[in-house]
């Protein structure tokens, strides 16, 4: 049913696999409408009480396709990934406001998401990883917001959703530097819940998800899960909605050009700087 991802429920556990391997999992709009699909299946289906996203081989997910950024760099008309009109329609009288952009829609499905990070978080998945409720990962995780070295602007909320989690200080040194953060000081800084070894993840992921379907109500957990956010997130629609602006800028601008050839060409990109002298 799937070309970009597989969906497997082991009762209480649905798992949604990013299945590009060969691409790092690079996001697609296809893999965007199939992520909303299984997520929807997911929320539906009795038998899941809680699901698991992560990715298949070596990365979660390297952010958008690079094929596609090349194209919208150079002049061409496909901003499908910019413009992903998936996620929540607001058409749920649950899902409005702050909650209905491309990402944040996560935090209005019922049931708890723990994003399985198997390795390399970059460009888009690094918003798509933080609006799961749970993040657990190996020490072969890399966060990497890459998106000063494309350059971009922190998109899909993600300078709303990183400082809560981590600080303003530490997010802007994350976002400016777009450095490494590999899985020990992940988990320091709070980007990841649990560390675990990578032979384990799944089963560490599978195994919480049971203990809550053995010992929780699923009905205290959704409403646990819209009071948290809901009292949280005031302010999040309007962040999301200014990033696309300010990325629909970013798409115009030499730098952004610069940004994918020289990933594209394997060199060093080299950015006009800035100032009044």
């Amino acid at each position: 049913m799937y070309e970009h991802i597989e969906y497997d429920v082991t009762d209480p556990v649905a798992t949604i696999t990013l299945n590009r391997p060969d691409a790092l999992n690079a996001w697609t709009p296809k893999m965007g409408r199939e992520v909303d699909d299984a997520l929807g299946r997911a929320e539906a289906d009795r038998r899941v009480v809680g699901i698991v996203v992560t990715g298949a081989g070596r990365a979660f997910c390297a952010g958008a396709d690079m094929n596609a950024l090349d194209d919208l760099s150079a002049g061409g008309s496909d901003a499908s990934i910019a413009a992903d009109g998936s996620g929540a329609d607001g058409s749920d009288d649950a899902v409005e406001g702050e909650f209905t952009g491309r990402f944040p829609y996560l935090m209005t499905i019922d049931k708890p998401i723990i994003a399985a990070v198997n390795g390399a978080v970059a460009g888009m998945a690094y918003p798509f990883s933080l609006c799961c409720d749970l993040r657990v990962g190996t020490p072969r995780s890399v966060f990497l917001t890459a998106f000063a070295q494309r350059g971009l602007i922190a998109e899909w909320g993600l300078s709303f959703l990183l400082p809560r989690l981590v600080g303003p200080a530490v997010a802007l040194d994350l976002l400016m530097s777009s450095r490494r953060v590999e899985g020990e000081e992940a988990r320091s800084l709070g980007l990841l819940n649990e560390l675990v070894e990578p032979d384990e993840l799944l089963a560490w992921c599978g195994d919480y998800i049971t203990t809550l379907a053995q010992r929780c109500s699923p009905a205290s957990i959704a409403v646990m899960k819209r009071q948290v956010y809901s009292e949280l997130h005031v302010g999040l629609g309007d962040a999301e909605r200014r990033a696309g602006e300010l990325m629909q800028e970013s798409f115009g601008r030499p730098d952004f050009r610069e940004g994918v050839r020289s990933f594209m060409d394997k060199r060093d990109p080299d950015f006009a700087r800035i100032g009044r002298d």
